[in-house]
């Protein structure tokens, strides 16, 4: 069997001091991140997921000549009358019967053919009589030599490659590699990710008072995870705490941290003193987008990596986008997918910064939706995808479009 797919050399990325571009952040996300072992699955587990081996046939399909369809297997087409011997069912494994010239055996589809067998009539053909010969039906249709008849490997042979490597594992292909002959696959591994919430101020049931704020980020993050393709371990709400923050690193085990809120100068935002705390590399401190801008990437001495996103929830998912989604693309050995191009229908650009606007896509232009400023979801909420409107002193006629998990896009 082939070996699995080898993962790019894992490279850190620079030192980055300074605002680096939506582009150079997704780049660098992706090729920080460290490759996840492959796992062996149960078929009943793998929905969804993706090979990391071509799959391979352990045996012929099919492994016999079979029956295509219910009738009769006949032996000799100078005639039209056959004598009946026998019966075979398509469970009858233990049946092993000869056929000789004028002979017929009733055979149900799937059944294992008797030798000697020349084709199979249907029984929409025959006419039975009571002396237990069959004759070809009214219509007299001729049957030609091994018609009706399924052969030994005609859909493929064992060791045949039936799907290759990185394929994602349908429902259909499922049931594929179950016909093959296989009862687990080789997947290709999922980063596990644990996404930690900050803010004193914020709640997470009923309706926020003066000084309070529903926490919108963290009911967004296991979907997001799900959709981008990894597994995350758990969500958690830290107190605004310079001790606390850095405890709840020091207990996580996961190749990838989301961090939440405290990505800010304030004296409230910890994340960059923890972060120097645990030796951790900056690869990239800021991005020159909108919304979105304070989000950072840095990797820790054993490689995990550590992606701080906004807390204001619009440019929270712009920072999960930027960074996170290519991380986990990264680690699963996937390549980023290309981002698509429409019209622009009405959106501007920042002279310096890329600009991330939900919009919808409509006779294939991109509208731009109200409502998307950094704190508020209603937009994105209704959008199709991000566009992505790229620095310029005059708006572009066309923008890329950043995928948005939807009900439609929804697995990974």
């Amino acid at each position: 069997m082939p070996d699995a797919p080898h993962h790019r050399e894992h490279r850190k990325t620079p030192h980055q001091s300074s605002a680096v571009t939506w582009d150079q952040a997704r780049a660098y996300a992706y090729s920080a991140a460290l490759p996840c072992p492959a796992v062996r699955v149960a078929l009943a587990d793998a929905l969804g997921e993706r090979l990391a081996r071509p799959l391979t046939a352990l045996s012929a399909m099919p492994a016999f000549d079979t029956a295509a369809m219910d009738g009769f297997a006949v032996c000799g087409l100078d005639t039209q009358r056959w004598t009946i011997v026998g019966r075979l069912r398509a469970d009858a494994a233990d049946q092993d019967m000869d056929l000789a010239p004028g002979q017929a055996v009733e055979i149900a589809t799937g059944a294992a053919l008797p030798r000697g067998a020349s084709a199979v009539l249907p029984y929409e053909h025959t006419q039975r009589e009571a002396n237990s010969v069959i004759t070809v039906g009214a219509t007299r249709r001729a049957l030609e030599p091994r018609q009706h008849i399924r052969h030994r490997g005609e859909e493929y042979e064992a060791g045949d490659v039936l799907l290759p490597v990185r394929t994602e594992l349908t429902a259909m292909a499922l049931g594929l590699a179950a016909a093959a002959g296989h009862d687990t696959l080789e997947v290709m591994g999922r980063p596990c990710v644990r996404a930690l919430v900050t803010g004193d101020e914020l709640i997470t049931s009923g309706l926020p008072g003066r000084g309070r704020v529903r926490d919108a980020t963290g009911p967004q993050l296991p979907g997001l995870v799900a959709w981008a393709g990894g597994r995350l371990t758990s969500v958690r709400h830290v107190s605004d705490s310079l001790d606390a923050l850095v405890g709840e690193f020091d207990r996580a085990t996961e190749e990838l941290v989301i961090v939440s809120g405290s990505s800010s100068v304030g004296p409230v935002d910890h994340l960059q003193a923890a972060l120097r705390r645990l030796g951790a590399e900056p690869l990239v401190t800021s991005v020159a987008c909108r919304p979105g801008h304070p989000q950072s990437l840095h990797q820790l001495p054993d490689g995990r990596l550590i992606a701080g996103l906004p807390g204001n929830p619009l440019a929270a998912l712009v920072g999960f986008l930027t960074l996170v989604v290519p991380a986990i693309q990264g680690a699963r050995g996937l390549p980023l997918p290309p981002l698509p191009r429409v019209g622009n229908g009405g959106i501007t650009s920042h002279p310096t910064m890329t600009r991330l606007v939900p919009v919808q896509v409509r006779d294939g232009r991109a509208v731009p939706l109200p409502h998307g400023g950094s704190a508020m979801l209603r937009s994105v909420a209704q959008a199709d995808a991000l566009a992505v409107m790229k620095p310029a002193a005059r708006p572009a006629e066309g923008a890329p479009l950043l995928a948005l998990p939807t009900a439609h896009n929804s697995s990974s």
